[in-house]
């Protein structure tokens, strides 16, 4: 039997950055050694139009759906079975059935198995899910399946699945619940050996869940002499003794989520708790002083916010020094309370924004109450310009502290900046699915 894996782009088109898709790996660890498996990547490769095979499975997410279908059409015209899975068919398992013989929802283990003995008997059910969340025991991917594949020089690695937390933009905790899940440490220290990477990224949603299992991590990983980076929650900052072991075991950037520096934004995101228990200077002065960069995203769109709010994230970003920042328009995603919100208040600019033909990335997709839906797409895109230039990642890379501690570190700030302008300027406003371009060019400025 012949199975083929895709990771769809959000259009048909190639990327030069990629990290290696993790969950084909775990996909590839649970699949019986005598299937024939073969993996493409649409970001590295273009998806051969005669590709041969008896099982396509492909994970979904929402900004990649409409390619996605796109691909699974072109397959079961040519009567070859699909299956999906993944955050998107997930929260609409209906949406994903018009193109795909089945679905799995929730996570792969447990259940990856039976699709594949059913697809060898001719027997596919529409859906599968797990009864209860599996454990994460003795799982340990399988990366052979990126053999000969042009990633960038960094290893993806999870150690937990889940969060405690339930913010109202967040899938998240529609996805895995109230479930919180990790690895055995010495599961997650033989996957870092076993990468073959220097550089890993932990791509738990929230790696602070426990700061007793935090710190039996980090002081594991610190035998290994790797670095890495990872996603946590402000309120790890807390324990400054914690954030110092981070950076004792490797630990050279982190991502941040502050969203916003409105309070009665972040009630209405329902994080309000990133103030709890200190101000945000308090906090990132305590990655400062271990060095740690900092990647700080913001959502805007809130109720309370007006067109200046885009200034002032972008200050806010600038005087703190961070590594990178992104500015994002807030949007309703499948499965987060702030769908049905603004479904239920009518407005939503679309039905479904992931498959209209009128929306571009970077759209605004509901009407903001504080300013205007174009306000809000060209402030989050003029955020975005302004934070990337020139002048400001000249001056950021000045950073002693963190940003060019040492050359590594300098030559990761450089790579992931000029990453970054790229990118901004690459995706404004294009087309998911069919990939067009917008109607004007945007060209980058100083």
């Amino acid at each position: 039997m012949r199975i083929t894996l895709i990771r769809p782009n959000m259009y048909d088109d190639r990327s030069s950055d990629a990290m290696e898709p993790l969950c084909f790996a775990i996909l590839k660890s649970l699949t019986p050694p005598d299937i024939d498996v073969t993996f493409f990547d649409e970001r590295l490769e273009p998806i051969p139009d005669d590709l041969e095979a008896d099982l396509v499975a492909l994970t979904v997410e929402t900004y990649t759906a409409n390619r996605a279908y796109e691909i699974a059409d072109g397959f079961r015209r040519r009567g070859i079975a699909v299956v999906m899975g993944g955050y998107h068919p997930t929260f609409l398992p209906e949406e994903a059935l018009q193109h795909a013989d089945a679905v799995v929802k929730g996570d792969a283990e447990g259940v990856w198995e039976r699709v594949v003995e059913d697809a060898r008997g001719g027997t596919l059910q529409a859906i599968y899910e797990s009864a209860s969340f599996p454990s994460l025991d003795r799982s340990m991917p399988d990366r052979s399946i990126f053999a000969g594949k042009k990633y960038a020089p960094i290893g993806l690695v999870q150690f937990s699945r889940g969060c405690r937390f339930n913010c109202s933009f967040c899938s998240i905790r529609a996805f895995y619940g109230s479930s919180l899940r990790h690895r055995p440490v010495e599961d997650v220290v033989e996957d870092i050996r076993r990468s073959g990477r220097r550089h890993i990224f932990l791509v738990d949603d929230n790696l602070f869940v426990d700061s007793d299992i935090a710190r039996e991590l980090f002081n594991a990983l610190i035998p290994l002499n790797i670095r890495w980076s990872c996603q946590v929650s402000i309120d790890i900052a807390r324990d400054e003794a914690l954030v110092r072991l981070m950076r004792r075991s490797g630990c050279i950037s982190a991502l941040v989520g502050f969203e916003s520096l409105d309070i009665d934004s972040l009630r209405e995101l329902k994080k309000h708790w990133n103030v709890k228990w200190q101000s945000y200077d308090e906090a990132i002065g305590v990655f400062r002083r271990a060095g740690i960069m900092m990647y700080g995203t913001f959502v805007l769109g809130c109720d309370t916010d007006t067109v200046d709010s885009f200034g002032k994230v972008v200050e806010f970003s600038l005087r703190n020094k961070f590594l990178l920042a992104n500015f994002n328009p807030l949007t309703p995603m499948p499965g987060a309370p702030l769908f049905e919100k603004m479904k239920g208040e009518g407005r939503l600019l679309h039905d479904k924004w992931w498959l209209d033909p009128t929306f571009g990335y970077g759209d605004a997709t509901f009407e903001p109450r504080g300013m205007s839906a174009n306000d809000l797409t060209r402030g989050c895109f003029s955020a975005r310009k302004q934070f990337n230039s020139t002048n400001s990642i000249v001056r950021r890379m000045l950073d002693a502290r963190a940003n060019s501690r040492t050359p590594y570190r300098a030559g990761i700030y450089l790579a992931a900046n000029l990453i970054s302008r790229r990118e901004v300027y690459c995706k404004q406003g294009r087309r998911l699915g069919s990939g067009k371009m917008p109607a004007w060019q945007a060209e980058p400025h100083s």
